[in-house]
């Protein structure tokens, strides 16, 4: 007797036609192969599930960036389906807190071989092959943006005759701070359940909770932002009565990458260049990397580059020499790790600098920015910053005027 089995593609968070805001200063090539890179990243799901040969594919939450999805991502997702079909690949589909059902105003007609969990109301839909219910698949769709209240109760099992049963749920565990917590469940909670695979969305790093039965967060499809850095994909499953297997399947069309460079040794801003340059062609890319520099020193003349804006210049140098190898690489931001830097607390005291030392501890730059984030313009190219960004730039504001201080 042949053993029963399945497999499929676990993916979430697509997050498909990303403004990819704050990235607008970028080359102009490279900032469109930026744009496009959700959607070449779906169209590497779409050819890894065929090559695969998989049962089918779920996508858990969060397939478009926002409730009002473009027509574009809209077509691209129905013609990436299409294909599917065309190889009798089913999908699983339910939408999360960026693409939840009632912000869309224009939905579109997917193929048969979609299955679209229709509310908030934990269902299930049976996979059959060659006539034979093989697998339950459960879930919910976000009906509003956010899903607050526990939905783990609401999984059960709806029939124990069907050989395998497959969680769907776009949520975060509840101990967890570093995100917006939706849907929010306890590991026990899941591993207690009768499930033979929980699949995961909403979290875009990669995790691995539980192994028996598994229960796993894919993270997103593309890289959106300089958090999101390192390789995106999803999982291969393979489940059967005796064993279940899973892979991690690289997905990306551009990579970003954090880099650090000591140029303590740079005795002249000339000498800058090739060793930024020959690092970062020692880096192994299977894809286009967008990089995120920090350069450190444990001389001066680094700031002084910095203040000088001689160490912009060579980053236009470096960018523009690597910029059209086949897996170009494009530096987008740099960060200056001066470890001759001067700490505020050793300027305390009545004099000019311990003010004004006194002053960056007080000071919120939000006070400064906030003209030109509320500008109609420019709000639509910038993402607020976060807590160490804002941190970052006090930081070398300080050291800035520390610098040139001391100088005079």
């Amino acid at each position: 007797m042949v053993e029963k089995k399945i497999s499929f593609i676990h993916a979430a968070d697509l997050h498909l036609d990303s403004p990819f805001n704050g990235l607008s200063n970028l080359n102009e090539t490279v900032f469109q192969e930026v744009r496009q890179s959700t959607f070449v990243a779906l169209d590497n799901l779409v050819a890894a599930a065929i090559d695969k040969k998989v049962d089918f594919v779920l996508l858990v939450g969060d397939l478009f960036d926002n409730e009002r999805q473009s027509l574009k991502a809209q077509i691209k997702l129905r013609n990436a389906f299409q294909a599917l079909e065309r190889h009798h690949i089913d999908v699983y589909v339910s939408y999360g807190n960026h693409d939840f059902i009632k912000g869309n105003s224009y939905p579109i007609v997917y193929p048969e071989n979609v299955h679209v969990f229709p509310d908030e109301q934990v269902r299930s839909f049976t996979y059959q092959k060659n006539s034979q219910a093989l697998a339950a698949i459960y879930g919910f769709s976000y009906e509003n943006r956010a899903v607050t209240n526990k939905k783990t109760a609401e999984y059960h099992i709806v029939d124990s005759t069907i050989p395998f049963h497959i969680a769907m749920l776009h949520g975060s565990i509840e101990s967890n701070t570093e995100h917006d917590t939706y849907a929010p469940f306890q590991l026990g909670e899941l591993t207690r359940k009768h499930f033979d695979y929980w699949a995961l969305g909403h979290i875009h790093k990669r995790q691995v909770l539980a192994e028996n039965p598994y229960v796993i967060y894919p993270g997103n499809i593309q890289g959106r932002n300089r958090k999101e850095t390192g390789e995106k994909g999803c999982y291969l499953v393979e489940i059967s009565a005796s064993n279940q297997q899973v892979e991690f399947i690289p997905l990306q069309a551009i990579q970003y990458n954090h880099v650090t460079i000591d140029v303590t040794n740079c005795d002249s801003i000339h000498s800058l260049e090739p060793l930024i340059k020959n690092k970062l062609t020692e880096l192994d890319t299977v894809v286009p990397q967008l990089i995120d520099l920090a350069l450190q020193s444990n001389d001066r003349n680094l700031i002084n580059w910095k203040n000088d804006n001689l160490v912009e210049d060579i980053i236009e140098i470096v960018n523009e020499s690597l910029l059209f190898q086949q897996n170009w690489l494009y530096i987008y931001r740099v960060t200056i790790l001066d470890n001759t830097a001067i700490e505020p607390n050793r300027l305390k005291g009545e004099h000019f600098i311990g003010e004004l030392s006194n002053r960056l501890e007080e000071v919120s730059i939000n006070d400064y920015l906030s003209e030109l984030f509320q500008h109609k313009e420019a709000r639509k190219y910038m993402d607020a910053l976060a807590e160490d960004e804002e941190e970052q730039v006090k930081e070398e504001a300080f050291q800035l005027l520390i610098h040139q201080l001391l100088k005079e």
